[in-house]
Formats: C-alpha cells, sequence, structure tokens
C-alpha cells in the first residue's frame, strides 16, 4: 500500500492480480450480476488506491480489508435496489406472478445477505470464504492467517449467530421461498 500511495504502478497491479479474483467472487454471489460485480470491483480498486496513504499495515490484512470493501459496496447497491424496489408497481400483465415470485426470493435473499453482514468482520469473512467462495478450511485459514481450530471457531460462532438474526422471521423467510419456488416453472 506504500508503494501504492507513492505512485507505483506496478504496486498496483499487484494488488489487483491477488485480490481482484475475490472481490469479484464476492460481488458476483451477493449481486448475482456480472457486469455489477465489475462495476464493484472496480469501485473496490478505486477506495482502496484512494486509501492507500493512511493505510496502516497490522490493523488488518489487506485482503481481508479488500473484500470488506467489496462487501460494503455490494451491501449499498442492494440497498438502493430495495429502495427502489419499494415503488408501487405498474400494472400486471400476463407471467407478472413469476416475476412478483422472483421479487419475493430476492427479498427473502436480501434479508439473509444483511444478516450476514451483521455479523462480525472475522466470521463474516470466514463464511465469506467457506461458503461462498468454496475454499477449504485449510485454505481460509491460511488467507484469514489463523489456525483451522480457530477458523472453525469462527464459523461455528458465525452461524450460531446467524441462526439468532434469522430464526424470528424463520417462517416469513420459508414461506416466501417456497411461494417463489411453487410458482416457477420447471425446466425440463
Amino acid at each position: 500500500m506504500r508503494r501504492i500511495a507513492n505512485g507505483d504502478k506496478d504496486a498496483g497491479r499487484e494488488l489487483m492480480e491477488r485480490s481482484l479474483g475475490l472481490v469479484l467472487a464476492i460481488g458476483r454471489r451477493m449481486l448475482r450480476d456480472p457486469v455489477e460485480a465489475e462495476d464493484v470491483a472496480q469501485d473496490t480498486f478505486i477506495r482502496a488506491w484512494k486509501a492507500a496513504p493512511d493505510w496502516q499495515p497490522g490493523r488488518a490484512k489487506l485482503e481481508s480489508w479488500m473484500c470488506r470493501i467489496a462487501a460494503n459496496l455490494c451491501l449499498d447497491r442492494l440497498r438502493k435496489k430495495r429502495e427502489a424496489a419499494m415503488e408501487p408497481p405498474p400494472e400486471m400483465q400476463d407471467g407478472a406472478a413469476a416475476a412478483d415470485n422472483g421479487m419475493i426470493a430476492n427479498e427473502a435473499g436480501m434479508r439473509v445477505l444483511a444478516a450476514i453482514a451483521a455479523l462480525p468482520e472475522r466470521q463474516r469473512l470466514a463464511l465469506e470464504l467457506c461458503h461462498f467462495q468454496d475454499f477449504s478450511n485449510i485454505e481460509a485459514a491460511e488467507k484469514l492467517e489463523i489456525s483451522v481450530d480457530a477458523l472453525e471457531s469462527l464459523l461455528a460462532r458465525g452461524r450460531r449467530k446467524l441462526k439468532t438474526l434469522l430464526m424470528p422471521q424463520r417462517d416469513e423467510l420459508m414461506s416466501s421461498l417456497s411461494e417463489a419456488a411453487e410458482s416457477t416453472p420447471e425446466v425440463m
């Protein structure tokens, strides 16, 4: 980051090579739109470059910090979409019920993402790496620079916290998802 702050283009390229795949994967998973994921990745690196002069080594691992920036940018975009979705819908046309059910399922997904975002950073990153990025526990522990036992502890605490956060909404979430699944035509 010091090299980036000093204008070293090679350092910026190294940061992109090191973090781009992870940042894009977070964007694709959270936004479910590859174009928006690329926009978030670009915004993530712009923020990192702007923050380079203020970077303090030892406060957070660089990859973890990049992931946090990307996740926060994704959450901002999802909030804006949710606010736009709150506007009254136009008159429904044929086939509109299926689209409406897709919005219901998307709303349920956004509630789950909000619960994940509410987790402490290390628990959120552990869940992200193991459950959404498909890293093994050993690989995730290496990325977070912790032991496998410490990672498993983070995962267990994160799952418990998610359960606590989502349990009050369980019936509503399950109902929304099953309604959306029932009305979605099967593809053969």
